[in-house]
């Protein structure tokens, strides 16, 4: 739990970069954390480039230090409009996010590595610096309230209303249902509080390092994550086909056993050969992170 001071209180002047500064380095960390956690099915890490041949770990490298310096603008964002109703919050950061994604592109020479997780991370940071100026904690708990009543609507709004899709994101809402990343930070980041974090925690408190313990939660997110990213490349089949591997490998296999672990390895040359990649899990793995740092 971050602990904070109430904002109309004398306070040291350092304060508020304090948590300025923290949000945005535990958000970059949150994105260094994802790419370096090996073996993560179908995605880039440090042992291969997944079912990707435009992007390795050195892409993600830049594209994360080129959103960076953008991390403590969304976090200031929250600060200087902390007075405003939280359903302006996402107008607030829209322009930010599009001169952040602006960046991230001409550091990967056109290479989408962390749009959707951008996203989520505008939110998250924006989100902090609005209950600390309110003076008000900040835990897994109240932060991902403060990004559902930012959000609220939002599906209904920009994928429900399009009732000709364009967008990959609206086609897949009107075909299956799928609501993406929309719909999980409308919903407070309701897969990663269901699903993630209890796994992550469970497995640090079974004594596993940080990377088999994050392993755990990627394997949990393939199971119960409906990533449009998988649907994206393979259909709706190909979103099928990697949540039943997964459950398979969590039931046949013994919790942060190296047979599970040579199972993730497995499953990611099956991915690769299928060209399936599941981006949007890789996503949440990151947030799973930051979010258990502000409840440590």
């Amino acid at each position: 739990m971050y602990a904070l001071f109430d904002s109309n209180c004398a306070a040291p002047l350092d304060i508020k970069p304090a948590i300025v500064r923290d949000m945005a380095s535990l958000a970059h960390r949150a994105m260094l954390i994802e790419v370096y956690t090996t073996p993560k099915p179908g995605v880039v890490d440090r042992a291969n480039n997944g079912a990707h041949r435009d992007m390795t770990v050195e892409t993600f490298e830049r594209s994360a230090n080129a959103i960076a310096p953008w991390l403590v603008q969304f976090t200031e964002t929250g600060i200087n409009s902390a007075l405003l109703p939280v359903n302006r919050l996402l107008s607030e950061l829209r322009p930010i996010g599009r001169a952040c994604e602006l960046d991230m592109y001409l550091a990967t020479a056109g290479i989408n590595t962390h749009k959707g997780m951008l996203f989520s991370l505008a939110l998250i940071c924006a989100a902090a610096g609005r209950l600390w100026q309110q003076g008000k904690i900040i835990n897994q708990h109240t932060l991902c309230q403060v990004v559902a009543n930012a959000t609220e609507g939002l599906v209904a709004t920009e994928l429900a209303a399009n009732t000709q899709p364009r967008t990959a994101g609206e086609r897949f809402y009107h075909q299956h249902g799928l609501r993406g990343v929309r719909g999980e930070v409308e919903s407070g980041f309701e897969t990663v509080r269901a699903h993630a974090l209890p796994i992550y925690r469970e497995a640090l408190n079974h004594g596993a390092d940080r990377n088999t313990a994050l392993l755990e939660v990627m394997l949990a997110l393939l199971e119960h994550n409906a990533d449009t990213n998988l649907v994206h490349r393979g259909g709706i089949e190909g979103l099928h086909y990697v949540q039943q591997q997964a459950k398979v490998i969590r039931q046949e296999t013994t919790f942060i056993s190296v047979e599970r672990m040579l199972a993730l390895q497995q499953l990611d040359q099956r991915l690769i050969e299928r060209n399936l990649s599941p981006g949007g899990s890789a996503d949440l793995l990151a947030i799973t992170w930051l979010l258990q740092q502000l409840d440590r």
